[in-house]
């Protein structure tokens, strides 16, 4: 098969052939149709996450078909159309794990990180870890459902349940949380980069109430605001929109460091916090939401030997929605 690999943090991935995995006892193998590309992505090849398991196959919004399966993982037929998400394993024992927060689990594997992802033919992944995905999405559009779906949810989840709703950055994640916060009569105030009409324009087409620059204030002071954009800056500017009793979520794996801010914009029983990873809950009920929400997925597709360019314009902000490679 052919595979894009990281050899060495920093280095433009590599076009080799490799032989197909095989499947360990609880895992499958699946013939890989689409791979979103995410900003995680641009973490693990830039080094922002520490010790990659290398060479490396990146990717981690991987959607196929089951090939092959190993003894273990029968409640999976042969065909099935699966996700790999990020989380690829968890020790299922440890005390996170016991207390359903496997996504904290110490002993936890990551797909595209140190597990080989899905910028390849095929792709092998624990099948306790997979997803069937909704049928109402083509197998390219399911691809940003599996990381930016899935942590956009969960951020929302631990958002509590606003009535005003701000979402800065506005990439894969943003475009997808907008519509389903929409759909369920929330007001969605997209904040994007100074000057960015074209992402601003977008939001608004998705159902935001109204979007602008991520350095104006809010027409409303919000319940919540989710960050998706890694920019540390944007913290105190959430939390100066937030009303008292509001919640800042963090929902990017890697931040540029956070300025100082006066306690003021945290008094008021205001909380910042972090989203880590996600958990298979999380994954059953977004896509259970998603099954029943007529989402708009804007994709843009790449052959898998352009690795390297997708990752490219995603880095530049060059297109809205999301890219995914097309094996």
């Amino acid at each position: 098969m052919r595979a894009m690999i990281l050899e060495r943090v920093g280095d433009p991935l590599r076009l080799v052939e490799r032989p197909v995995p095989e499947p360990a006892r609880h895992q499958v193998v699946i013939q890989v149709a689409a791979c979103g590309v995410c900003r995680t992505d641009l973490h693990v090849t830039d080094g922002d996450l520490p010790d990659p398991s290398l060479p490396l196959v990146c990717g981690h919004e991987v959607v196929g078909r089951i090939v092959a399966r190993g003894a273990d993982a029968s409640g999976l037929p042969l065909g099935t159309r699966v996700g790999v998400p990020w989380l690829g394993g968890a020790c299922g024992h440890c005390n996170a794990c016991l207390r359903g927060q496997e996504n904290l689990c110490p002993a936890a594997r990551f797909t595209g990180y140190t597990l080989d992802g899905g910028y390849a033919e095929y792709a092998v992944a624990d099948a306790r870890f997979c997803f069937v995905l909704p049928a109402r999405y083509r197998d390219v559009e399911a691809a940003p459902l599996l990381c930016a779906g899935l942590i956009g949810y969960r951020s929302y989840r631990l958002a509590g349940n606003p009535v005003a709703l701000g979402l800065y950055g506005f990439g894969a994640a943003a475009h997808i949380l907008c519509q389903l916060a929409a759909h369920e009569g929330r007001r969605v105030y997209a904040f994007t980069r100074p000057g960015d009409l074209a992402a601003q324009s977008f939001a608004r087409s998705l159902g935001a109430a109204w979007a602008g620059d991520s350095d104006e204030p809010a027409p409303e002071p919000l319940d919540a605001a989710i960050l998706f954009a890694p920019v540390g800056a944007l913290v105190p500017l959430a939390l100066q929109a937030v009303r008292p009793g509001g919640v800042v979520v963090c929902g990017g794996i890697h931040m540029s460091d956070i300025p100082g801010f006066p306690y003021r914009l945290l008094w008021g029983e205001r909380v910042v916090r972090s989203v880590a990873n996600l958990t298979r809950a999380d994954g059953h009920a977004f896509f259970a939401a998603a099954a029943r929400t007529p989402l708009v997925l804007a994709t843009h597709t790449y052959p898998l030997d352009l690795a390297n360019q997708a990752l490219a314009d995603l880095r530049a902000g060059a297109f809205t929605g999301a890219a995914v490679l097309v094996p």
